[in-house]
């Protein structure tokens, strides 16, 4: 048995790994074959629907296309009106959602209760490498201000001086939005700054599966998802919010409610051994389910 996927591409990184995970997520689970195909960004819907792309026509007719990001939707739709297969969004989509089979939107974005929505707790993330957790090994990851963040560099030193008052050797890594300077602000001993502009692809996914502890700052809620997919016990730096309403750290608030991540290191340090979140597994199956196919 076959589960042919066509995923469309949309030139944004952090999107793309969102695809490939449901993808990774539905070859676990499909009782049967998985045929992944990427179909290339910048493709126009009039380009589809007009048979001007000879090599969609060469593909095995899909199941699934799927597609993350503003620039999927159109011509995952088109692709879906002149080639079949049901289509599915992964984020909110932007477009009404009847226009699409199924939608996999994260709760924090807040999706109507509609049959053809599946309820994600975070964005979807691939597994990360197959390492045992060391218990001296620790992670922190700073992001930086966004629309729902301000930055306060003296603020977040502080919270995250006495992590690197424990015997444990720290990897501390920046990103594209942190403030000049950031890591400028943090010194001692078994610390290793690096920046992110030096990080080879998949860095900070080995040394989340690594660090026995794992510290993000709580504007960069994906990576924050991303670090529930380890085995590590997982802290919270607290970031100042920008207004009253803030989705993002009302999805932050529901991991701390849940007892899944703490900003204080006592409540992090008490915290049981656990298993990774695996949404992007659960959200495949679910789709399966709904779709009326075979699980394994």
């Amino acid at each position: 048995m076959q589960l042919r996927v066509w995923r469309f591409l949309d030139g944004n990184r952090a999107h793309e790994k969102q695809s490939a995970a449901l993808v990774c997520g539905l070859r676990k689970s499909f009782a049967g074959q998985v045929q992944s195909f990427d179909i290339p960004a910048g493709l126009t819907p009039s380009r589809i629907l007009l048979g001007r792309m000879k090599e969609l026509e060469q593909l095995p007719k899909p199941d699934f296309l799927i597609g993350t990001g503003r620039k999927s939707r159109l011509p995952m739709l088109a692709a879906r009106r002149r080639f079949g297969g049901r289509a599915i969004s992964i984020n909110r989509p932007q477009l009404p959602f009847s226009w699409f089979d199924y939608a996999i939107v994260p709760e924090h974005d807040r999706p109507p209760p509609l049959e053809n929505v599946i309820l994600s707790q975070g964005a979807l993330t691939e597994p990360l490498p197959e390492n045992s957790p060391q218990a001296g090994r620790g992670l922190v990851l700073l992001g930086g201000p966004s629309k729902h963040y301000a930055w306060d560099i003296q603020a977040i030193s502080k919270q995250i001086e006495p992590l690197l008052n424990q015997p444990i050797e720290w990897q501390i890594s920046d990103s594209r939005r942190t403030p000049e300077g950031t890591l400028d602000a943090l010194s001692g001993e078994r610390i290793n700054l690096v920046d992110w502009r030096t990080c080879a692809p998949g860095w900070v996914q080995e040394q989340m599966a690594l660090a026995g502890q794992i510290w993000v700052s709580e504007d960069s809620v994906s990576m924050l998802f991303e670090s529930l997919q380890s085995r590590a016990r997982v802290g919270v730096i607290r970031v100042p919010g920008r207004g009253k309403s803030n989705k993002v750290r009302a999805a932050v608030q529901r991991l701390i409610d849940q007892d899944i991540v703490s900003e204080h290191l006592g409540e992090v340090l008490a915290q049981p051994q656990r298993q990774p979140l695996d949404q992007y597994l659960l959200c495949a199956r679910a789709l399966l389910r709904r779709c009326g196919l075979p699980l394994n």
